[in-house]
């Protein structure tokens, strides 16, 4: 224990404990029971980032803590506050971020009492939380604050909410700052059996086509020198699902992009031709896989996964390694090393995924006009650095860019997969600003969802953190306005956006620069141009609203029948 022989509060305490954690930000908003908690963080060097709206904090943390692998921390007051925050608590666990979510309470005996700005947020965050405090007693605030973040951070990521009634923030009392958390049962990281890696590393040495399946979590881990060195000592094509899209560059020669929903046509048509799988920090969901009974029933399965509870979960394995994907992943390398042996039919297999892949990538963009989705994330990936930090709202213009926005530096792709939380991607590029200022961070927006956190573009100015949002405006929710026509006989209702609002004047509104680019020309100057920014820049680019993403598996079906037009 570290002794603190002086007293202090909790909201005193609270604001040490989050010292010790070195937290370098809060992305907050406060009020009235959050307002002790507020004047301890005035003499402390943890900068605060003011939002307009607490789902913006909740997005803004969890923004930070991908793009730094690091827990972010966000504040709300009690009510409406904390329920405000619900939204990106639920996205940050759908996609196992680390996010520690700190609320004001009433005093713990107002509870129950129907007080002002009441809530029972322990209740409503318990299901999309890997747990939940409420500490009564000031004394208990700094071990609550050392177990959330161990917590937060074990395992599988996610988020964890602490909720601290108002006595508790300004009670003094003698104080004990832990060193280590107190848990119980502290959660044990596994490493995967010996004995399964030697005879995962046999199947693969001997398979005929092996295929790798990263997911999300290779980027959690940042296991990507690992993930490389394993696909080219077996010469095996990478895939990658939505969400573990940039865990393998897509520029190496034996990347096929994702598989899915909206999947690349080659990557969806060679899986099916694997006979082993290595399934690496993935979970097999609906949308990369498709129907999960016609999936792989003719391919061996390795599933490897920190999460035991993933293993056999939608999609049985015949081998399943259960730990950090970083260490599984070195694990079996070596393991395949030390049996010296090649795979005898390597070129043949990669000469058929080449085969596969010039025919689809060699076939040109369709282009009805000068201005379309693919073609402006084609545009984006020619001009921008390799190293820059994306991240992405939700709908169509979120598919374009898993299909046509090469990630060339693992580990810089950032979206809400899981939940699929419209508006996420723009708080999200300002968290991730703040945690990688040395980047320049894109949000590649849609006009539908842009509209929902639309405010964050005020904290992006306040506090410097120029991000670039690229809208691609098509006047419509846009996935919707798809769905409605290929499955609802184009009746269009409750999708239309009438053009409103004027996003070049909401940008100018906020203090960011705003530009319309209505063709590739005045596009590439406006990227180049916010490029070289000192402020936020919100570039609006007119597409057309019939515009549709393919590939398309529909749902239920199987990758083998994907609509590729």
């Amino acid at each position: 224990m570290l002794k603190n022989i002086s007293e202090l509060t909790g909201s005193d305490a609270l604001i040490k404990a989050l010292e010790y954690e070195e937290v370098e930000g809060i992305f907050g908003l406060p009020g009235g029971a959050n307002l002790p908690i507020y004047d301890s963080l005035y003499d402390s060097d943890i900068r605060h980032l003011l939002v307009r709206h607490e789902q913006n904090a909740a997005h803004m943390a969890d923004g930070y803590a991908r793009a730094s692998r690091k827990p972010g921390v966000c504040f709300a007051t009690s009510g409406p506050g904390a329920t405000n925050l619900i939204t990106g608590i639920a996205t940050a666990i759908a996609d196992s971020s680390p996010i520690i979510a700190i609320t004001g309470q009433v005093a713990s005996d107002m509870i129950g009492k129907d007080a002002f700005q009441e809530c029972d947020i322990i209740g409503i965050a318990t299901p999309v939380t890997k747990y939940t405090y409420q500490p009564l007693t000031s004394a208990e605030v700094p071990q609550v604050v050392k177990n959330s973040f161990h917590i937060a951070t074990s395992g599988r990521p996610g988020p964890v909410l602490i909720d601290i009634p108002k006595n508790a923030q300004t009670e003094k009392m003698k104080m004990n700052f832990p060193t280590k958390p107190n848990i119980r049962k502290l959660q044990q990281l596994q490493t995967a059996d010996l004995k399964a890696i030697d005879k995962a590393a046999d199947l693969l040495l001997n398979a005929e086509r092996p295929m790798i399946m990263t997911g999300g979590g290779v980027i959690i881990s940042g296991a990507f020198k690992e993930l490389q060195a394993v696909a080219e000592f077996l010469v095996s094509p990478v895939v990658s699902t939505f969400k573990g899209k940039g865990g393998f560059s897509e520029t190496h020669y034996l990347s096929l992009g994702p598989i899915g929903m909206h999947g690349h046509v080659e990557a969806n048509k060679l899986i099916i031709e694997s006979d082993v799988l290595l399934a690496a920090g993935a979970r097999f969901s609906d949308r990369s896989v498709g129907k999960w009974d016609e999936f792989g029933n003719e391919m061996t399965i390795i599933h490897a996964d920190i999460d035991p509870s993933e293993i056999g979960k939608n999609k049985n394995a015949d081998i399943g390694l259960i730990g950090d994907i970083k260490t599984t992943l070195s694990l079996l390398l070596s393991a395949m090393g030390k049996k010296a042996q090649k795979r005898q039919s390597e070129y043949e297999w990669i000469n058929r995924v080449n085969e596969i892949k010039d025919i689809w990538r060699s076939k040109p963009l369709p282009a009805p006009r000068e201005i379309t989705g693919p073609r402006l994330l084609k545009k984006m990936r020619e001009i921008l650095p390799e190293a820059c930090l994306v991240t992405t709202e939700v709908g169509q213009h979120q598919m374009w860019a898993s299909l046509h926005f090469d990630v060339a530096e693992p580990g810089t792709f950032f979206t809400s997969t899981g939940l699929g939380t419209m508006g996420w991607g723009l708080p999200a590029a300002v968290g991730a600003k703040f945690a990688r200022p040395d980047l320049p961070v894109i949000d590649i927006a849609g006009d539908g969802s842009v509209q929902m956190t639309e405010s964050a573009l005020a904290t992006s100015v306040t506090e410097k953190l120029p991000v670039i949002t690229v809208i691609f405006n098509n006047g419509m929710l846009g996935m919707v306005a798809q769905w409605q026509r290929l499955f609802y006989e184009r009746k269009y209702i409750g999708v239309e956006l009438q053009g409103i609002p004027d996003y070049v004047k909401i940008a100018e509104a906020y203090g960011a620069q705003g530009i319309r680019a209505q063709s590739m020309n005045e596009f590439e100057k406006a990227l180049k141009n916010a490029l070289n920014s000192d402020v936020a820049t919100v570039i609006d680019v007119p597409i057309n609203p019939d515009e549709d993403v393919f590939p398309f598996v529909v749902p239920n079906t199987a990758l083998k029948d994907m609509v590729i037009a």
